[in-house]
């Protein structure tokens, strides 16, 4: 078993990334190159993608979205909103189905049958083959095409409940047949990729996830059976499974067994260096372990939640979270305020006012960087 070093981890992953120097030519490839952009946020999601190629914008990510149709907003991973590119929803579809079903055990009254889902599920690809739809249009619709009994609003939500056919919108989406159109407004409109997407159908569901597994380790590894588990939000104990199938090769790293693609053990001596900053639920920080490596020290306290990554942009330092930054965004003009964790060098100084100018080209804005003294918790 060969040992890796933690700096030449860094380093391909950035690399992988093009967080260090980008070689990728438009915002499908950046995309792959991701496993997907969380887009729950698309202001986010769109920086995040932009801020991977060169001179690019988050009009450049928006006109792949909705004109050129390269990218498709649905949903991925954790079954959250991401972006991923069009010609890749047969291994996504394929693979997101293959999953275990996971979540609790709906109520009775809002329970389908097998046979309602997939009614449903038919009704709504049906349904979204020539329109962009809200829910609420969607929700007519699906009634219209399979019976009353989809409509009843039996699932809380919020302050009130929704149509029982709406708990099968996940399910659709990884059958191919719903992803997200543009928005109406403020409102939220769904739509069929089949209108825009050459004709696929899902992969079959364990080629799929094989894929997806050499994918996640290509821009992630090496990295364990719980790692990835964690980024699909499924049980560690079918990962397990998968991860003995997949021809993979074990190595060790900080002391711990993890694993890489076979053959894929080309790392380089070279560190990166450099200063980023990534924005909410960024790829790079979600998806990278080991975590106390990832938020080394007083990053873990500031940086997560609860463990969690992504819910604060990040400041990287040479690849690692060295801090968190915030932004306000006020017509052209963008404040952005960065605490860092310790004491930044010169050299990263500048590379911090270089990467505020970058951040202002993406969102069309003029920045102005403020330097704050970060709080950290009371041990520190």
């Amino acid at each position: 078993m060969s040992s890796l070093s933690w700096p030449a981890v860094v380093a391909r992953r950035m690399r992988r990334h093009h967080l260090h120097a980008s070689t990728a030519s438009n915002p499908a490839d950046v995309v792959r190159a991701m496993c997907g952009a969380h887009a729950q946020v698309l202001s986010a999601g769109e920086v995040s993608v932009a801020l991977r190629l060169a001179k690019a914008t988050r009009a450049d990510v928006q006109r792949a979205l909705w004109e050129e149709r390269s990218l498709v907003k649905t949903f991925g991973p954790r079954g959250t909103v991401h972006l991923l590119p069009t010609d890749d929803l047969p291994l996504w579809t394929g693979a997101l189905s293959a999953l275990p079903r996971s979540g609790g055990v709906a109520t009775p009254e809002m329970r389908m049958t097998a046979e309602q889902t997939a009614e449903v599920v038919e009704a709504i690809g049906g349904a979204l083959s020539d329109a962009d739809l809200t829910a609420d249009e969607l929700t007519d619709e699906v009634v219209a095409r399979t019976g009353a009994w989809a409509g009843e609003l039996v699932m809380p939500a919020f302050q009130g409940y929704w149509p029982r056919w709406r708990q099968a919108i996940p399910l659709a989406a990884s059958a191919g047949v719903l992803c997200y159109g543009p928005n109406r407004g403020r409102k939220t409109t769904y739509t069929n990729p089949h209108r825009f997407a050459p004709p696929f159908q899902p992969q079959n569901g364990e080629e799929a996830l094989s894929e997806l597994l050499r994918r996640y380790l290509h821009a992630y590894g090496p990295a364990t059976p719980h790692q990835f588990a964690k980024w699909l939000s499924t049980t560690p104990s079918f990962i397990a499974k998968l991860f003995q199938e997949s021809g993979l090769e074990q190595v060790e790293l900080d002391g711990q067994p993890a694993w890489l693609v076979e053959g894929d053990t080309d790392f380089s001596d070279e560190p990166v260096r450099g200063v980023r900053l990534l924005p909410y639920f960024d790829a790079y920080a979600v998806g990278s372990h080991p975590r106390e490596l990832v938020f080394p020290g007083e990053a873990s306290v500031r940086a997560l939640a609860g463990g969690q990554a992504g819910n604060y942009p990040v400041l990287l330092v040479d690849g690692v979270v060295a801090g968190v930054w915030h932004q306000r965004l006020s017509g052209r003009k963008l404040q952005l305020t960065v605490e860092p964790l310790r004491q930044l060098k010169p050299a990263e100084l500048r590379a911090l006012d270089n990467e505020a100018e970058r951040l202002g080209e993406i969102v069309g804005a003029r920045p102005t960087l403020t330097i704050d003294k970060i709080t950290v918790g009371p041990h520190a």
